[in-house]
């Protein structure tokens, strides 16, 4: 089920959260509710997938107790987790890729499997394995099978994160005050699901047909139609995946449930360490505390921490997708990483204006890898940005040709994106900061409530966030 879908914004969230706050004296009755409502949001999509995620959780479960009872086999215990689930999330996510790549080196004609991805296998799965690996070090311990399965399944972070930890999340779910409703929290998370809503509809969904005009033929486009579809992507991207997890801290939020950030003015980093440690911030937790340092970190000399750089980022760009694309994306965010480092050692620094403007552009650059649908697609983006199009379609031609056939004026295309912009540069405070003072007021009543109202009434066509397809 879709968060920008009149399914769930009218129908599931607040019979959801009525039915949980009515059972909130019985706090297991409450707590299986939500699981309960949380695999039906999940199976509203396919419900085949069901068996999978319930297996998931039980398998996961019976492997964190035995962690815990027999100590002594522990290593064992974790490698058995760990690697089922990294087997489960290859089977599912790269078996098409593995496949193909196979038939392409040696030339055998091998059938692809053509494996269906499961929405959210990608999130699960982690969130799963820091468990484990959190129970192994003893920073973790769940007795409740049902506990653990809402843990897993809560469904505002279920399909796209954020990736969550186990000591920030069960005291929220075992506290009988949480259980209640509360004017503050519901009024935050309201506040928060608006301007994610906002984003994803208003913003992102409009961007994407721009980005889509240019990257579905970049072999004909001019270079400034070039330019601007990049840009409106690496504006599309942000507001569609922070939109998307706005409204899911709001929801949580709503059941008084608070889950870690996932952004914080990314676009405002002035180098990619700082890109890093403000875009989809609990995946570069995960990777840095579950691959980076077990790698060795930067605790034994410079070549074995650029190494350390250069595999977390290249499986961390794999993890988004089976493609070399995202393998090449991850690698050049990888080097870039180590050459800031060295740039560092030479006591050197640039304006934070300059360091800013290089950081932006090398991001939006990098993010052709992301959106192309292959490396040669990727190339023919680039070429165009570079001009090697000197008579490609100019940016009408390309929205009158592309995907955009039916959208909005060059000059209004133009507006958006400058629009756009305007809005993840010169707000200071992420929505998340906003929420966290946010007192209700008249005018800012008013203006969630037109916010909402707006949103929804663009809900003619409902769009997937663009990372269920990670």
């Amino acid at each position: 089920m879709l968060f920008n879908s009149y399914e769930y914004l009218i129908y599931f969230l607040p019979l959801s959260l009525a039915v949980y706050f009515l059972l909130g004296r019985k706090a297991a009755w409450a707590v299986g509710w939500l699981v309960v409502a949380s695999l039906f949001f999940y199976g509203w999509w396919n419900p085949k997938y069901l068996p999978l995620i319930l297996a998931s959780i039980g398998f996961n479960f019976a492997i964190g107790r035995a962690l815990h009872r027999r100590p002594r086999q522990s290593k064992a215990l974790l490698a058995l987790g760990v690697g089922a689930n990294l087997v489960l999330l290859g089977v599912f996510k790269y078996a098409n890729f593995a496949v193909r790549n196979t038939a392409d080196l040696t030339g055998l004609p091998l059938a692809l499997p053509h494996i269906v991805l499961p929405l959210g296998i990608s999130f699960f799965t982690f969130t799963q394995i820091a468990y484990l690996v959190d129970v192994h070090r003893g920073k973790a311990q769940e007795p409740s099978l049902l506990n653990y399965a809402l843990f897993v399944s809560f469904f505002p972070h279920l399909l796209a994160g954020p990736i969550l930890h186990h000591s920030e999340m069960m005291p929220q779910f075992a506290s009988a005050t949480n259980k209640r409703p509360q004017a503050f929290h519901l009024a935050a998370g309201l506040f928060l699901l608006a301007i994610g809503l906002a984003k994803k509809v208003c913003i992102a969904d409009p961007l994407a047909a721009v980005a889509a005009a240019g990257f579905d033929h970049p072999e004909a486009i001019s270079a400034l139609t070039a330019w601007l579809a990049v840009l409106a992507y690496t504006l599309q991207i942000y507001f569609d995946f922070s939109g998307y997890t706005d409204m899911a801290l709001g929801a949580a939020r709503m059941f008084n449930i608070q889950m870690p950030v996932n952004f914080n003015s990314p676009y405002h980093a002035a180098n990619i360490r700082e890109f890093w440690q403000r875009w989809h911030m609990t995946l570069s937790r995960f990777l840095r505390e579950y691959l980076y340092i077990p790698l060795g970190g930067n605790r034994h000399g410079e070549w074995r921490t650029t190494g350390a750089i250069l595999a977390t980022f290249l499986l961390g760009g794999l993890w988004h997708g089976a493609a070399w694309t995202f393998v090449a994306w991850g690698a050049l965010h990888g080097c870039a990483l180590v050459c800031l480092r060295a740039w560092e050692r030479t006591g050197l620094h640039l304006p934070r204006g300059i360091a800013w403007a290089l950081t932006f552009l090398f991001v939006m650059v990098t993010w052709v890898f992301f959106r192309a649908s292959s490396l040669p697609a990727a190339g023919a983006m680039l070429r165009a940005m570079a001009g090697a199009n000197p008579n490609g379609e100019p940016l009408q031609e390309a929205l009158r040709h592309g995907l955009a056939a039916d959208a909005q004026t060059p000059a209004l295309v133009v507006a958006i994106v400058l629009l756009g912009g305007v809005a993840v540069l010169a707000l200071r405070r992420n929505s998340n900061a906003m929420a966290q003072d946010f007192r209700p007021t008249w005018p800012r009543g008013a203006a969630v409530a037109v916010g909402l109202v707006w949103s929804v009434l663009q809900l003619g066509k409902v769009t997937p966030f663009l990372y269920f397809n990670f």
